[in-house]
């Protein structure tokens, strides 16, 4: 059951006073096998011991752990994977028109697809097997935001922590279809990624993609010691809701906890262009899914029963995760959220990086990619600068809670 914002004083004052209580002994609660960089495990442990139920303290509440999904838990995208399964099968259905798929499709990119696709019955499968043409403006949108001959996909007003309308663009292509369609193309695109070697790709189109997916071992191992000592552990994608759903399984997380897009579906049960709204916002064709501050706003209304704008703000202590691990900017606002360990993916991802690096609470961990990870940054992150995306899309300095910059940080752990 989702965890529902239904806490005593007592427990509060429980909660508030977990970060201060003393390491419990070797052995009172599970521990983390696999190796990390550094003394990260270490780190990670010492978190375990103080928060999980596992120390057998009285009146402790269940604390909370929350991972982003793609290139966290996992090494590359599932949502990716999927699309590229169902680009090769057929499984998109065509719709009456392009500009349907999306609040903001431009009118270059409504071209570029109507041009590419070619016409034929509405709701027909589109042969995307044999069009590589109309699989490459595909892949293109969602992969840059550009048609193929390099113009704006994607242009109007959106809130920039809030959504990007390529993330919402994957479920609104399957449009038509149901939610136990798409999962069946996930768990075969699955199969596929799984049993690809490390490092394989696939041409699709005239695109080369990953063909690869790999659970990581450390994080398997993560999720599995939290859960053993007492947390409850959560999912947030920006990614399909009925696609992440099928990956997360694997680390033995339902799909009650397991938070992504979530697509309005009409009478018959099949996914519509509209996606569940959060925090007071009803439904719209993608202004709001988990991205930057939706993360926040998911994590505060599922998991921790807030309603209203009220789930847009960073909430007390005890309603916050224990633990939070992600990999990109879009993560940045839940894991900075986390009271005892903000766990960062090094992806060489600006803002997220910058807070990571400047550590201003001192638990924050910084760790390499498990597989096949990027090499030293040769630069310097521009927090003093422009690291931060603001909620109009323009570029600003990274700022602590103080209101203070924080300054260029260099990368160190790759």
């Amino acid at each position: 059951m989702r965890q529902l914002l239904a806490w005593t004083l007592a427990a509060a004052a429980v909660l508030a006073a977990a970060p201060a209580a003393q390491p419990v002994g070797r052995g009172a609660c599970p521990r983390l096998a696999t190796a990390w960089y550094g003394d990260n495990r270490a780190h990670l442990q010492r978190a375990i011991d103080a928060r999980g139920t596992c120390a057998g303290r009285p009146g402790r509440l269940r604390p909370v752990a929350v991972f982003d999904w793609d290139n966290t838990v996992v090494k590359n995208d599932v949502t990716d994977a999927t699309l590229a399964w169902a680009l090769r099968h057929d499984r998109l259905l065509r719709p009456a028109r392009w500009k349907d798929t999306s609040a903001w499709l431009t009118a270059a990119a409504d071209r570029a697809l109507t041009r590419a696709c070619g016409s034929g019955p509405v709701g027909a499968p589109l042969p995307t097997s044999r069009n590589a043409r109309c699989t490459d403006e595909i892949l293109a949108l969602r992969e840059r935001g550009t048609t193929m001959s390099g113009a704006p996909a994607f242009a109007g007003t959106f809130d920039h922590r809030r959504t990007v309308p390529q993330y919402a663009w994957v479920p609104q292509l399957f449009t038509g279809r149901t939610p136990a369609d798409l999962a069946s193309y996930a768990a075969a695109a699955r199969r596929e990624a799984l049993a690809a070697p490390v490092g394989a790709t696939r041409r699709v189109g005239t695109h080369t993609l990953p063909a690869y997916v790999r659970y990581y071992d450390q994080q398997r191992d993560l999720i599995r010691t939290l859960r053993r000592a007492g947390f409850d552990v959560y999912i947030v994608s920006a990614g399909s809701e009925p696609i992440t759903e099928v990956w997360s399984r694997g680390v033995g997380v339902d799909a009650a906890h397991t938070i992504a897009i979530r697509s309005v579906l009409d009478r018959h049960g099949r996914i519509t262009p509209w996606t569940e709204g959060c925090g007071g916002v009803p439904a719209t064709r993608g202004a709001v899914i988990p991205y930057i501050d939706g993360k926040r706003c998911w994590i505060n209304q599922d998991v921790y029963g807030v309603r209203g704008p009220a789930a847009w703000q960073r909430q007390p202590w005890p309603h916050r995760p224990a633990l939070a691990g992600g990999d990109a900017d879009t993560d940045v606002t839940f894991v900075a959220d986390a009271t005892a360990v903000h766990l960062v993916i090094n992806r060489n991802k600006p803002e997220l990086m910058c807070r990571a690096y400047d550590d201003a609470d001192g638990h924050w961990l910084v760790n390499p990619m498990f597989l096949e990870p990027l090499p030293r940054r040769s630069t310097p992150y521009p927090c003093a600068t422009n690291a931060y995306t603001a909620p109009d899309g323009t570029r600003g300095p990274v700022r602590r809670e103080d209101g203070s910059v924080v300054p260029d940080q260099r990368d160190t752990v790759y």
